[in-house]
């Protein structure tokens, strides 16, 4: 049961990593292509040292690799399960939206 747990913490730690609005902003937009960290922040709009702490926690939850090209670093999602989970967070939310518009309608 003990290594269940350590699974489970495991897993938590990635959730917490997702947890943030600038790292999911930031992992949305890595789903369509490889990213600098120039590009990251301009995304997100925080100071360098700020995008930076993002990633590494990021990283360090396996979600995102990084590779140098030249004199930056290059960005991709590692996670590749993400694009479908935020596909299908993504629908959820659409039919919230609906659902909702749909009792403001009278529907």
């Amino acid at each position: 049961m003990c290594d269940k747990r350590k699974y489970i913490a495991e897993q938590a730690r990635i959730f917490k990593a997702l947890g943030h609005p600038s790292r999911l902003l930031m992992v949305d937009a890595l789903r369509q292509r490889e990213l600098c960290v120039g590009e990251l922040q301009a995304l997100v709009g925080h100071d360098m040292s700020t995008v930076s702490k993002h990633l590494s926690i990021l990283r360090d939850a396996g979600i995102v690799s990084a590779r140098r090209q030249g004199a930056s670093m290059r960005y991709r999602l590692t996670l590749c399960c993400l694009d479908a989970f935020l596909s299908c967070t993504g629908e959820l939310l659409h039919r919230r939206i609906h659902a909702q518009m749909d009792v403001l309608a009278g529907r």
